[in-house]
């Protein structure tokens, strides 16, 4: 039997220049994939099904960690983490072993925001 259940289709990530941002953002995700709304000009990235919708912060939604940190399984974590750091990244938590021989941590984007990671 089938349910309804919600699935994460999206996450918006704010930042004070969204055209910076996507483009940090494509360089973070590389298995990414560009796409356009069609819709005044709005552009995303597309990975595992997922948006992800770089958009203007503003005084109602800022950029910086606010409480909700979503967490990417990765293949190797310690490369992923080199890639990220590259980009300009700083590591925030961990990285901490975890369940069944994953570790994982919290780097922080060149705007605050967290991004989480889980991996080998």
């Amino acid at each position: 039997m089938k349910t309804n259940s919600p699935a994460v289709v999206a996450i918006m990530v704010h930042v004070p220049n969204p055209v910076d941002g996507l483009a940090w953002y494509e360089k973070a995700f590389p298995d990414s994939k560009r796409r356009s709304a069609g819709r005044h000009d709005f552009e995303f990235l597309d990975l595992a099904e997922v948006r992800i919708e770089i958009v203007q912060s503003d005084e109602k939604v800022a950029s910086g960690a606010a409480g909700t940190v979503v967490y990417w399984q990765v293949e190797n974590l310690d490369a992923t983490l080199d890639n990220l750091k590259a980009l300009g990244a700083s590591l925030y938590r961990g990285p901490m072993e975890i369940e069944n021989g994953q570790r994982m941590c919290q780097v922080r984007d060149s705007w605050g925001n967290c991004i989480g990671l889980r991996g080998r």
